[in-house]
């Protein structure tokens, strides 16, 4: 059966048409659907979605929904691909649009990092302390990677419970960090391990760019990775931004660099940064190092409580990947999901993620390792 709704004749209808169909659809389909819609989308999904919320959080409140036959995750790519590895077998996970990636995801590419695990096996003398952890923010095929070698998971608030836990079962483990390098560079180096303790492998050069004495004494090696909206960030503008408000209070994601968090008042995840910005004093000033839409929806909302939000860099935060989501995919996805409803006919169904059983046997493994460490 050929597809019947193209993206085509979604995009010349109005917000408030696409807005109508949206609510429609919900009506319809009641507690059959779920949407979810992560802090770094737009106002315009974010009023359309059950649930809103960091990546890990929205795949696991997905999974709650039992009632929920569908769920549409407004994200990026490897989002989707958690909530059908949390999610039960009968329930279908859609992305509203395919383009919507995440490029630090895809700097840990599964045939770089197999080669990486194998190089290392070959010339590391301490191969057998080697425990991959990986980022929530990466592919499922990643997170298999990681359960498949005895390592787990971690997200922004709980990486240190994992550094620890990992090094209090074994004080000599090296940590093979993927894929973002900032991350863990600056959680490690709070607990004490050292710059040069934590060489960075480069997936593009021989041998990870990386001389073999190198591995001798690292407790740690971090992937080449890192997250384009994070590295806009920089001391510049925070000594810029302290000249203009003495008095300001900076908090940064850890996907920073190293010495824009050095700086920074205070460290903290999306949803660290939300509360401790929710739980501000009045009349207190906050710059904020996160993605720019949480950062403009956080000001709206702390304005009449008399706190100041800005971003560090206001005019060059944005996800893009994230904005690639509008009504127009959504509404399409949800008459997909109408129709395949009404008709049985699995042919109109678009954008469904499905993350192969092998792959979803191993990171659940990853994932499990880490809610078993950080619970």
């Amino acid at each position: 059966m050929t597809q019947p709704f193209s993206l085509e004749s979604y995009l010349s209808l109005t917000s408030d048409t696409l807005s109508q169909k949206i609510e429609q659809a919900r009506q319809v389909l009641g507690n059959k659907l779920c949407i979810l819609g992560h802090h770094y989308q737009s106002d315009e999904i974010i009023e359309q979605v059950d649930f809103t919320g960091d990546s890990l959080r929205l795949s696991q409140l997905a999974a709650q929904q039992k009632q929920a036959n569908h769920i549409v995750f407004c994200g990026v790519h490897f989002m989707a691909e958690s909530a059908d590895i949390l999610s039960d077998n009968r329930q279908r996970v859609y992305l509203p649009e395919m383009q919507a990636g995440c490029p630090m995801a895809d700097m840990a590419d599964i045939l770089q990092v197999e080669r990486c695990h194998a190089w290392l096996k070959h010339h590391m003398a301490r191969f057998e302390q080697i425990v991959p952890v990986c980022y929530v923010n990466s592919t499922a095929a990643i997170k298999a990677f990681c359960g498949r070698h005895g390592g787990m998971c971690c997200t922004s608030s709980n990486c240190r419970k994992v550094f620890e836990s990992i090094w209090a079962e074994n004080p000599d483990a090296i940590i093979l960090f993927l894929p973002d390098q900032h991350l863990a560079r600056n959680t490690a180096c709070r607990m004490g391990v050292g710059l040069e303790q934590m060489p960075v492998w480069d997936p593009q050069a021989p041998g990870g760019g990386l001389p073999t004495e190198a591995l001798d004494t690292c407790r740690m090696i971090l992937w080449k990775g890192h997250c384009h909206v994070h590295m806009k960030f920089t001391v510049e503008q925070i000594e810029q931004a302290r000249r203009d408000d003495p008095d300001v209070k900076v908090i940064v994601h850890p996907e920073s660099q190293f010495e824009v968090c050095n700086l920074a008042d205070q460290l903290g995840s999306t949803d660290q940064i939300i509360r401790t910005i929710e739980a501000a004093d009045p009349g207190s000033s906050w710059c904020v190092g996160t993605e720019i839409k949480l950062v403009n929806r956080l000001a709206e909302r702390m304005a009449p409580k008399g706190v100041r939000v800005r971003s560090i860099s206001p005019d060059n935060s944005m996800c893009f990947s994230m904005a690639r989501i509008g009504l127009p995919h959504l509404a399409r996805i949800l008459d997909c999901i109408l129709e395949f409803e009404k008709s049985g006919d699995e042919s109109v169904l678009v954008n469904q993620i499905i993350v192969p059983d092998t792959d979803k046997v191993d990171a659940l493994t990853a994932l499990a390792r880490m809610l078993a460490v950080t619970a």
